[in-house]
């Protein structure tokens, strides 16, 4: 499938899923793919909600493209989502401030309290979610398909780029004039909180710089757990 094909179907995908299961909306962390779907959306005027999660650490980058997007995009506004500040105290108060580092357990705690609970808030009575997970990005998103029922949601997932490779992001984000977080000029292609966050080598793997002390295997904070949802379109 050439370029150009897969991103007209991406767009119908789009548009689809705005007709069909609405209400929906689309989660941006402000990585490269997302904002190649926050374009699209605006680009096309698509009627799907944008939100995003504020964990409280995020890089300076990251809030620096946020707000340039607002800007960019006026008809999309992105509501953003912090986690609860209760929570965040208690970890902090009785774990430590970077407690996720001494175990996986102690990390998915923090990415379950940072990430997850202000997730499903964000998913609360909406149809379908969209992502802009790839199956290149991760071993553990080599399955994942366009569409999924994520029953641990409860509503449809869809991942409009799943077979898009990283060269046509980059491609579609230049041609386009798209802002992108500055932080993949510094060797950074994925991008979230700034302590569980680094530069990776040449040669490494795109998602080598997330959770880097951890195997690959467990590099996932949740919000995208396969074993939550079923793959329905391939």
């Amino acid at each position: 499938m050439d370029f150009a094909q897969k991103l007209s179907e991406t767009v119908a995908l789009l548009e689809r899923i705005a007709a069909e299961y609405s209400p929906a909306v689309f989660a941006n962390s402000f990585g490269a793919e997302d904002m190649v779907i926050t374009h699209l959306l605006a680009k096309h005027q698509v009627a799907v909600k944008i939100f995003s999660l504020d964990t409280g650490r995020l890089p300076a980058e990251t809030y620096t493209l946020m707000q340039e997007v607002a800007v960019a995009y006026p008809t999309h506004p992105i509501q953003v989502y912090f986690p609860n500040t209760a929570a965040v105290e208690a970890y902090v108060n009785e774990k430590g401030i970077n407690a996720f580092y001494e175990s996986v357990e102690l990390r998915k705690s923090c990415c379950h309290i940072r990430k997850i609970e202000p997730l499903q808030r964000a998913l609360a009575g909406q149809k379908a979610w969209i992502t802009g997970l790839r199956r290149e990005q991760s071993p553990t998103r080599t399955d994942l398909g366009y569409q999924e029922f994520d029953a641990g949601n409860g509503l449809e997932k869809f991942n409009p780029l799943i077979e898009w490779t990283e060269k046509e992001v980059w491609a579609y984000i230049r041609e386009n004039n798209v802002p992108y977080n500055k932080l993949h000029d510094q060797h950074v292609p994925s991008i979230g909180c700034a302590p569980c966050t680094r530069p990776i080598a040449m040669g490494e793997d795109i998602r080598a710089g997330r959770w880097w002390w951890e195997n690959p295997e467990n590099k996932e904070c949740g919000l995208h757990v396969k074993t939550a949802a079923v793959s329905i379109l391939k």
